[in-house]
């Protein structure tokens, strides 16, 4: 007697314990409650959200190669010839000359350079200077005409930013389906408590009336060890939901916050219920989203696309060089800078030139060979798509059966909870009459805890496969009004 009643005191404290360790807060939290906290603090999704910003760099990055150069240069030249032969007597010369030049590449593949120069030379009794500007010019008509190098990277950084978007939203996606269902695993754990505590007291009410009986002589001793037992187990399965119970929370807590201390003495309690919303399942409907919405499939596109590129550099760089090239501009001559700047003013002595360079490799293996292997690359990529295509088709509808059987399992485990709780009141009373035996009560709260159990298990189980098709088909961001916005 005292040996249960201590145990039962002890399962009393372990419960207190375990549902108010330190005297947590209390704080009541609705699904979009979660939901909001963790795309805020969620540490996966704030790694995350650094992609797309890292992409948008790099593209700033990758239009460089359309950043002009300038170029300054400036050179002063002593000579002295004396005691040396020379032509016109001169013995000591000095030179200075300046060069400017601006020069880069534009969309078009065509390469571009704004020049200047200008120099003087001091002889005995002789000072002259002279010098040009103008810009030279060269487009290419074959290799690299309707793509370049420089082209290339930007196309592929352009594609890489919505690469990464993508790869938010796969994140966002992961993090709110784990929030959902740690949600939905809380939401369980605590009535799966309540339901370890009535079968608690359905196990100390048998094992009070029992002892009752055997004082006054109507029941055997030995069938109160039978309800000792069984309070004794009911008691350990209680401490066992409890511990779940403490699990749920910590699993949660660590997907919605990066402070854990802030939310460590915090006692999470969800404000909706398990239900089960009647939904009409549409496989077509389903399957259209899954190939619309899911990243991992628009990821797989865009890397296709990303090879098509590649391989259309590939194939321009199978053709020769050939290159239109110009030049224009205006001369400068005359005995100082001065003369000679004001005839780059007066504009009347220019210069020009055209033609055109053709540079042919003979071989040009490495071209052909990189070409075929991006080539098979593509084939091989565009097959990996397909067949995650078909991949997702299967999943989803995968999902779908397994939430139409979980919504047919909740009206069954109901059912079969109304039946065990008739069942055992049934019993107790023809126990009371002495027409049942104590095995036979005991076995029958069993099958109504657990029948309790399955109930909430099985709505558990239904808002998850809920959960679970909204991420088959990618939508659970639409389904949660979540906004993907790039910080």
């Amino acid at each position: 007697m005292k040996k249960i009643g201590a145990c039962l005191f002890m399962a009393g404290v372990l419960s207190a314990a375990s549902a108010q360790t330190n005297a947590p807060a209390v704080r009541p939290l609705s699904l979009s409650d979660c939901i909001a906290e963790a795309i805020k603090h969620n540490f996966d999704v704030r790694v995350e959200r650094y992609e797309p910003l890292k992409s948008q760099l790099a593209l700033d990055a990758a239009y460089a190669g359309y950043d002009p150069t300038l170029s300054l240069s400036g050179t002063h030249a002593h000579n002295n010839t004396t005691g040396l032969l020379t032509t016109n007597g001169a013995s000591i010369t000095e030179n200075n000359s300046f060069n400017a030049g601006l020069g880069g590449t534009v969309p078009s593949g065509a390469t571009y350079n704004l020049f200047g120069n200008i120099s003087d030379n001091y002889e005995p009794s002789l000072e002259r200077a002279g010098g040009q500007v103008g810009m030279s010019v060269t487009q290419p008509v074959l290799r690299n005409l309707w793509i370049d190098s420089t082209r290339l990277a930007v196309t592929a950084a352009r594609i890489q930013v919505h690469f990464s978007d993508q790869g938010l939203r796969q994140q966002l996606i992961t993090t709110v389906t784990a929030v959902e269902n740690a949600y939905y695993e809380l939401i369980y754990a605590r009535e799966n408590v309540e339901v370890g505590r009535q079968a608690l007291d359905l196990a100390q009410t048998q094992l009070d009336q029992d002892r009752q009986r055997v004082e006054v002589g109507s029941l055997a001793p030995l069938d109160v060890q039978q309800d000792e037992s069984q309070a004794a187990q009911s008691k350990a399965n209680l401490i066992l939901a409890v511990s779940t119970l403490g699990t749920d929370q910590r699993v949660l807590k660590n997907l919605i916050t990066d402070e854990y201390t802030t939310w460590v003495d915090v006692d999470i309690q969800p404000t909706m219920t398990l239900d089960a919303p009647l939904q009409l399942f549409n496989l077509q409907d389903s399957w259209t989203k899954g190939m619309t919405q899911r990243p991992d499939l628009l990821q797989a596109r865009l890397d296709l696309e990303q090879q098509g590129i590649q391989l259309k550099y590939d194939r321009n760089q199978l053709f020769p060089e050939l290159d239109l090239v110009g030049s224009f501009g205006y001369n400068g001559d005359g005995a100082g800078y001065r003369e000679t700047f004001g005839q780059y003013g007066t504009a009347n002595r220019p210069f020009y030139s055209y033609g055109a360079q053709v540079t042919v490799p003979l071989s040009n293996l490495k071209a052909r060979s990189a070409y075929q292997s991006d080539k098979a690359i593509e084939r091989q990529d565009l097959l990996k798509l397909k067949q995650l295509e078909q991949n997702i088709m299967v999943s989803i509808d995968n999902a779908v059966g397994v939430a139409r059987s979980d919504y047919e399992s909740v009206e069954a485990t109901k059912l079969a909870r109304i039946y065990a709780e008739a069942a055992l009141d049934a019993e107790q009373k023809k126990y009371a009459v002495g027409k049942s035996t104590t095995f036979t009560v005991l076995q029958l709260q069993n099958n109504l805890t657990a029948a309790r159990s399955q109930e909430i298990r099985a709505l558990a189980n239904y808002q998850e496969a809920l959960t679970a098709l909204a991420q088959q088909e990618g939508s659970t961001l639409e389904r949660r009004r979540v906004d993907v916005t790039v910080k």
